[in-house]
């Protein structure tokens, strides 16, 4: 549970704090990803590079998984979903883990706990002390609206998102490709059904055969991904306690505030999160 407060002006021009606090079933529910807490964070490197194979990565097959070796069928999904999930703030060229376990899920309609993995780096740039810790702001103004739905708001905090445009997709799918990979899976059956037993394949799929280039994984366990044949970690079912020493009661203070209540702006936040 992440506990924080909302600071607003009433009607007296007067500061006020209101209790802020949300859970990852909180953030499930408002988001509404279609995910659930049984959902699992971790899945097998060699299912998802396996699967990326079939999506025409040409880069090696230990090395980085940057978005511009995919094929261009598929690079402009990556391109949404790197844009729209990941936790950083830049370096959107190369995809994480969590992120490949994302697309993997998404193409071979596999279940996956989105929530989970977005709650958790909340959790962990808290951590960090950051005063700039919110990094899905987006999703953190949904939870506020979901909470606070009397508070006015000003059209000068929203920001203005470019829609995509032919000269967006000409960007991410710039340059000539040789046999070029068709669409698979889920992308291109909406009723298709995920392989059993950990496979990015039916045993009867007519496309290429990517064994080969399988053969040379070095597979590695990391937060998001487990080695095939070694010990799985358990997908986390509640976040453990994040303890702050700090003697004053944590708050998020949202400064820059107007009149009327008017949230303007993050600009600062000390939090505390429990279990």
């Amino acid at each position: 549970m992440i506990h924080s407060a909302i600071r607003k002006k009433d009607e007296n021009g007067q500061d006020v704090d209101l209790e802020f606090k949300f859970s990852v079933e909180d953030l499930r529910r408002v988001l509404d990803l279609g995910d659930y807490d049984n959902d699992p964070t971790i899945i097998p490197e060699r299912l998802a590079k396996g699967l990326w194979c079939r999506m025409g990565f040409m880069g090696h097959i230990n090395g980085k998984m940057i978005k511009t070796m995919f094929s261009h069928a598929y690079k402009f999904m990556i391109h949404c979903v790197v844009h729209s999930l990941s936790h950083r703030k830049g370096a959107y060229v190369e995809t994480s883990d969590y992120i490949m376990n994302i697309i993997t899920s998404l193409v071979l309609n596999r279940r996956y706990n989105i929530s989970q993995v977005i709650f958790e780096y909340l959790k962990e740039n808290i951590k960090a002390g950051s005063t700039k810790y919110i990094m899905y702001p987006r999703f953190i103004m949904m939870m506020i609206n979901d909470q606070f739905k009397d508070i006015p708001k000003d059209n000068g905090d929203i920001m203005d998102l470019r829609n995509i445009t032919s000269e967006t997709i000409a960007i991410v799918t710039k340059g000539t490709e040789e046999g070029a990979k068709r669409m698979i899976c889920r992308i291109n059956n909406p009723s298709y059904i995920a392989p059993e037993n950990n496979r990015w394949r039916h045993e009867n799929s007519s496309s290429d055969d990517e064994e080969e280039r399988m053969s040379e994984l070095v597979e590695k366990k990391t937060r998001w991904w487990f080695v095939r044949d070694g010990k799985r970690k358990r997908t986390p079912k509640t976040t453990l306690a994040v303890s702050i020493p700090k003697k004053s009661i944590p708050k998020i203070v949202v400064k820059g505030i107007v009149k009327g209540g008017v949230i303007r702006a993050f600009k600062g936040a000390t939090t505390k999160v429990s279990g």
